[in-house]
């Protein structure tokens, strides 16, 4: 099953309807590192990264792993392992995945830019959980907890995320 995104912040999971926050540029087929837009098109959900002191891991057939204090994500265009999974402190620029706001509680990451990784063309895409007041992401597409669990529990290998 695919989770399809629409440019309105709403989303639909087989017959379920959610609501979910984009990126504060919107959506668009020309993304580029630190644009704050949400890339237009059709992505794997790869594995699910999840903060272990604050979820179990959750029921899903999608691979996954418990995120440690230390890991980040490199947003470094110029760096070999931009798009990447890193350890922190990292030589280059890297987002830390261990945050205090929640939002990285859960997180999938999509097949956005990573086969093959094309320098500057944006990193760190991710289907996560939402603020609370849904503000927009970075470029990410976010959900409430229940919706985005409900995601997780039916998605398998050959789920996506249809974003446009």
């Amino acid at each position: 099953m695919d989770l399809l995104v629409d440019r309105n912040g709403s989303a639909r999971w087989g017959s379920a309807r959610m609501r979910c926050a984009l990126g504060r540029a919107g959506i668009t087929a020309a993304k580029s590192e630190g644009d704050g837009a949400t890339p237009l098109g059709d992505f794997a959900m790869r594995r699910l990264l999840y903060r272990p002191d604050r979820e179990a891991r959750p029921p899903t057939a999608l691979a996954c792993q418990a995120i440690r204090r230390d890991d980040g994500w490199c947003d470094a265009p110029r760096d070999g392992n931009y798009n990447r999974m890193v350890r922190l402190p990292y030589p280059a620029s890297a987002e830390a995945l261990w945050r205090d706001d929640r939002i990285y509680d859960l997180i999938v990451a999509l097949g956005y830019n990573d086969d093959p990784v094309v320098a500057g063309k944006g990193s760190a895409i991710f289907l996560h959980l939402a603020a609370v007041d849904f503000s927009p992401t970075a470029g990410c597409v976010a959900l409430a907890r229940a919706d985005l669990l409900a995601v997780l529990a039916a998605a398998d290998g050959t789920s996506r995320v249809v974003i446009g």
